[in-house]
């Protein structure tokens, strides 16, 4: 053979070689592939994904606890870290210790107080739900929806359980976003021992998750979404809030019959389905009343201007300022209500019921009016807000209210029939009635509470450090 046949065999030789490799490689990277991924996207039978990777799904696993690791930040006393050290260990008794010692130095932490109670349980039986909050996010409105939880097991712990069988509570940490939302709410559903879920805090995030719950068949109870776009996503998801109709409604009535003003400016947010939803059904009542809406400015816009904005709903007519901030923008919302210097009325919707508002609103804040659906001054024939203040040594928001009513929501279901689709089947009941904070807990098919809001005005007083506060509006 000559010496260029020997090139050219020696060649050919070396494709093969290496074609045999690569055909090697790719089968065996499509095994891997199909082995992490056993089922297809499209498969009947698929659960619900809660990441890409083991690396996605352990970091979902950290957003969820019941006493093995702390989620609420800057709540920690020394006592809590030991209890939750040992707790994490099985030592169940040294973790009851530590916590009853840590709530002895924070009387008013719900996080504590619920870890607490589920070490009392230790490893026996007991009923099983969740409450999804944004702990790292916004966490002075998480400890509002926390506290509504942990005073509901609290109490029925104390009283011998559900039919003897006491009630645990986890804790999930979804940083008020819709894809971690999405993600803890597939990890929860396929947490057998998850029964309920008393969540999520705002609407995108209600909304994102709602899917997932809906397809396991998990009935999810919001205290504080309030869009329209809820009502009736599904017959798993209800909510202890009113709908922003009922809100909008009310300041409707508010600025035409009270105010006596005809034409409003909305200030809101495009990017919030809350913002945007009181926005709709405010210019819908208005105009339904023969009002009119002359302006609409996007807080969220990054360019808004506060002073340029209430000057050009001025010089439009308006005559009162609606704000329909949600948590995001109320900072704006209050550059607003001090750029308007009390030239304008303000109505405001519950997102603005924040200590905030009267820290930072102050006397240009006086005399706004908000909807919200409860106030611990409106209702006096209720025992909630003095065990509500007895155990949290003060006064609690209508966040805790609605959070406490949820759960009551939830126990009544596990009373009665404790599975998953059991208790979609008592809440769903037409004769279905459980007693809360707020009174009477019914659900109207849509799953939205059958209850009407409060309006509160902002007047000055002492009952916060900020000489300001909300007062109950008792009629009009």
């Amino acid at each position: 053979m000559s010496k260029k046949n020997e090139t050219t065999v020696l060649i050919l030789s070396l494709l093969i070689t290496l074609g045999l490799v690569g055909a090697g490689l790719w089968w065996l990277t499509g095994r891997r592939s199909n082995f992490s991924n056993p089922l297809p996207e499209n498969a009947t039978d698929a659960k619900p994904e809660i990441g890409n990777s083991v690396r996605s799904s352990d970091a979902i696993g950290q957003r969820l606890s019941s006493g093995k690791k702390q989620l609420v930040p800057g709540s920690s006393t020394t006592a809590k870290q030991s209890a939750i050290k040992v707790f994490a260990s099985g030592d169940y008794s040294a973790a009851i210790a530590d916590f009853e010692s840590s709530l002895r130095t924070n009387r008013n932490d719900p996080e504590a107080l619920i870890y607490l109670n589920n070490a009392r349980i230790g490893d026996r039986k007991a009923y099983g739900i969740a409450v999804a909050v944004p702990v790292s996010t916004n966490t002075g409105i998480a400890l509002e929806i926390l506290r509504g939880v942990a005073q509901a097991q609290n109490e029925i712990n104390q009283k011998g359980g559900i039919n003897g069988t006491f009630l645990q509570v986890t804790i999930a940490s979804d940083d008020d976003s819709p894809e971690i939302a999405s993600q803890v709410a597939g990890a929860l559903a396929q947490n057998p021992d998850i029964l309920g879920v008393v969540g999520h805090f705002s609407s995108d995030t209600t909304l994102a998750a709602s899917k997932i719950y809906q397809q396991n068949q998990l009935v999810a109870i919001s205290p504080t979404s309030t869009s329209v776009q809820l009502s009736g996503v599904g017959n798993n998801i209800f909510r202890t809030v009113p709908s922003d109709r009922f809100a909008a409604n009310a300041l409707c009535r508010y600025m035409l019959a009270k105010l006596q003003k005809r034409s409003a400016a909305v200030f809101f947010n495009s990017s919030s389905s809350y913002s945007k939803s009181l926005k709709n059904e405010f210019t819908t009542a208005v105009y339904a009343d023969g009002g009119q809406i002359v302006s609409e400015f996007d807080l969220g816009n990054s360019n808004f201007n506060a002073a340029d904005s209430v000057q050009q709903a001025i010089d439009k007519g308006a005559e009162a300022i609606m704000l329909a901030s949600n948590a995001s923008t109320i900072d704006q919302a209050l550059q607003v209500v001090q750029a308007n210097n009390k030239r304008l009325p303000l109505l405001a919707g519950d997102s603005a019921y924040t200590a905030k508002t009267l820290q930072l609103g102050g006397a240009q804040a006086t005399d706004m009016v908000l909807a919200v659906p409860w106030h611990i001054l409106a209702d006096p024939q209720s025992n909630f807000p003095q065990t509500s203040k007895q155990l949290w040594s003060g006064e609690v928001s209508w966040r805790t209210a609605l959070a406490y009513d949820a759960t009551q929501a939830l126990i009544a279901g596990l009373e009665r029939n404790p599975t998953r689709t059991g208790i979609q089947k008592t809440l769903s009941a037409s004769a279905f009635s459980a007693t809360g904070a707020s009174g009477a807990i019914q659900f109207l098919p849509s799953g939205d509470r059958n209850r009407a809001v409060q309006l509160v005005t902002i007047q000055p007083g002492n009952r916060t450090s900020y000489s300001y506060e909300f007062v109950p509006i008792s009629s009009f």
